[in-house]
This record gives structure tokens, C-alpha cells and sequence, in this order.
């Protein structure tokens, strides 16, 4: 039986060549007019996830 993506997953990570996990930063979409010009930059960037959540992630994304 094949296995299934996860599409919440799916949506928010993605994976390198190397295997690494890339996700965009939480508190980014709105609310954002208080925040400091450094902080908005700081937000826009994309982040690698930790190497311990790794291997959950690669099992919600069997096929990527």
C-alpha cells in the first residue's frame, strides 16, 4: 500500500538535496507594523529546521 503526504506538511517544509528541512518563520503574515525595520528583515528569511525533528518530517513526506 503506498503511504500518504501529508499536505499540512507538505505546505510548510520543504527539502533539500541534501536532505535538509527548510520552513519559513511562525509570526510573519500580519501584525507586523510595531515591529522594528531589523525585525521585519530578520522575519522574511527562511530558516533550517533542527536535525532532531528531521527524521518526523522525512515520515510525512515519504516521496519528497
Amino acid at each position: 500500500m503506498k503511504q500518504k503526504t501529508k499536505q499540512a506538511a507538505r505546505k510548510r517544509f520543504t527539502i533539500s538535496a541534501r536532505g535538509t528541512v527548510r520552513h519559513r518563520r511562525v509570526h510573519q503574515a500580519h501584525f507586523n507594523a510595531k515591529d522594528t525595520g531589523q525585525q521585519t528583515r530578520r522575519k522574511h528569511v527562511g530558516r533550517r529546521l533542527d536535525f532532531t525533528d528531521r527524521d518526523r518530517i522525512h515520515q510525512l513526506l515519504p516521496y519528497a
